[in-house]
């Protein structure tokens, strides 16, 4: 826990909540491999001491390499509160650097941004919603976290529980039959000087087909949002959807995503969320953020040290009350039913590796984040010659 009991909530906008989580790697001991105490205990200092003016409450924890900030707050606190995780995350870089530490500051990509760290480098999903909506009695949600991957997961993980009764027998219930609609985002267009989104919207049910289509297109197309249908006011879901790439030009680390999502009644539940983990599927990223390799459910702040830096997620459920504070959390992957899920990952992971660098084993030239390797292909295309047949 990261914060003290708040006596009395401002009453701004009293029945609006904003989640929002933010998450960045900004160095890790040993390699690409986990943050020092010292970072995340910056973080956490830097959280508590918000709380009860720019924050409700929040929640310090890794995921790999990366630290994540979980807040509550009111929603016209959004530029003080991306200010606030631009600090911390800028204090525990430096903490990087002073101990050494590889990857200091990595996903830090621009000077520090004033009340928006979105295009900045750090990953960030953010939901308001009503704490006094009648279809809404209970509010819980779930922050999925994951590193050595992109945002593109969330097509596989979030695409499939949303729009498949096989996956979420919910989907079946009045509450959610009419089924979501899904905001897309084109994870790959950018604008030069201007701050501008490519996105669709898609009907995940009558336009399934077409939806499937971009979902397919995990390194050129993200999931921004999801709302239900039903109440088209209530947004069920939100990601990060930054390619560091676009941002920064250069490789300087995988997405590495967050993702908010909410839970039960007009939602799917959590044990149904948990349904597409179960597949651990093949996801780009893993070893210098050019491979597909199987993406591993682990408990929080578990550290990366698998084979080719199996990309791995995590999970953590909780409650919020009207007033913004959080419950404990549960750690939906700390649990044996999971280990099954780990070896199957475990035993993709080293099919996939007998391929060595051959075929689908990297990615697609297009896309290798490394530009190390398209410096090699651009010598090598330089020494081809035009012969005759």
């Amino acid at each position: 826990m990261c914060g003290k009991p708040q006596k009395e909530r401002p009453v701004a906008n009293s029945n609006l909540l904003t989640l929002t989580a933010i998450k960045a790697d900004v160095g890790s001991r040993g390699g690409h491999t986990q943050p020092s105490e010292e970072m995340v205990a910056v973080c956490e200092e830097e959280m508590h001491n918000a709380v009860g003016e720019t924050l409700l409450d929040c929640r310090v924890t890794t995921t790999g390499d990366d630290i994540c900030m979980l807040m509550s707050h009111l929603p016209e606190n959004g530029p003080s509160v991306n200010d606030l995780a631009w600090k911390a995350l800028d204090r525990a870089g430096d903490i990087a650097k002073t101990q050494g530490l590889y990857g200091a500051k990595q996903d830090l990509l621009t000077s520090a941004p004033s009340g928006n760290v979105r295009g900045a480098g750090p990953g960030v999903a953010s939901i308001t919603f009503a704490t006094d909506a009648p279809e809404r009695p209970a509010e819980t949600f779930m922050v999925v976290t994951a590193d050595k991957c992109g945002p593109g997961i969330f097509n596989f993980l979030f695409g499939k529980v949303f729009t498949d009764p096989d996956m979420a027998a919910g989907l079946m219930l009045p509450n959610m039959l009419d089924g979501f609609t899904f905001t897309m985002i084109d994870m790959e267009h950018v604008e030069p000087g201007k701050n501008v989104d490519r996105v669709i919207r898609l009907d995940g049910g009558k336009e399934l087909p077409k939806l499937k289509l971009l979902l397919r297109g995990e390194d050129e197309y993200g999931i921004l949002a999801i709302h239900s249908n039903r109440y088209p006011h209530q947004q069920v879901a939100s990601t990060s959807t930054d390619r560091l790439h676009s941002i920064a030009g250069v490789y300087k680390g995988k997405d590495d995503p967050v993702g908010l999502v909410r839970t039960q009644g007009i939602f799917p539940a959590p044990e149904e969320l948990m349904s597409p983990f179960t597949v651990a599927p093949y996801v780009a990223g893993d070893a210098r953020g050019s491979h597909n390799m199987p993406l591993m459910p682990v408990p929080i702040n578990t550290a990366v040290t698998g084979v080719y830096c199996l990309p791995i997620v995590s999970a953590m459920a909780y409650s919020i009350t009207p007033e913004g504070m959080f419950s404990e959390g549960v750690d939906m992957f700390d649990n044996p039913a999971w280990d099954s899920t780990r070896k199957k990952a475990q035993l993709k992971a080293m099919l996939m590796r007998e391929q060595g660098s051959f075929g689908c084993a990297m990615l697609p030239y297009s896309q290798l984040e490394y530009a190390a390797y398209r410096k090699v292909m651009e010598d090598l295309n330089e020494r081809f010659v035009t012969e005759s047949r």
